[in-house]
């Protein structure tokens, strides 16, 4: 049985920040459950292009407000309570207009350092060490 506190975890390893986010990964792959878990916070007036050409996740709002725009343009709004799956390694640019909670799983699970590249993804690593345990 693996049980954590995400307030143990900030300021750790285990939380990853760039100019648009910060992400509270609490499960990750040396966890060996199939996916990893996190709480991130998309920060207030940015706009991130994402596209997870290795991963799948989904992604639940669980505070604040935003959008989420696919490739061909269409948009949706987000707000707590909306959930949105990449199950087709979609490409998405996401805006937050205020700080906006989610929590997100992703598979195959992330190792724990990953952030965007200049496309927007998430690198397949193969080896770390669990910075959450």
């Amino acid at each position: 049985m693996i049980i954590r506190n995400i307030d143990s975890l900030y300021n750790t390893e285990s939380e990853v920040r760039s100019d648009n986010w910060s992400s509270t990964r609490l499960l990750l792959k040396d966890d060996n459950m199939g996916f990893s878990f996190h709480q991130t916070t998309v920060f207030a007036g940015t706009e991130t292009k994402i596209w997870y050409k290795n991963h799948l996740e989904a992604v639940y709002c669980v505070e604040g407000s935003g959008e989420i725009e696919e490739d061909d343009g269409t948009k949706h709004n987000i707000s707590p309570g909306t959930i949105y799956a990449l199950d087709k390694h979609d490409k998405h640019i996401l805006r937050a207009f205020s700080n906006m909670k989610m929590i997100c799983v992703f598979n195959p699970p992330l190792l724990g350092p990953e952030t965007h590249d200049a496309d927007g993804v998430y690198p397949l690593l193969t080896e770390s060490k669990n910075v959450s345990k």
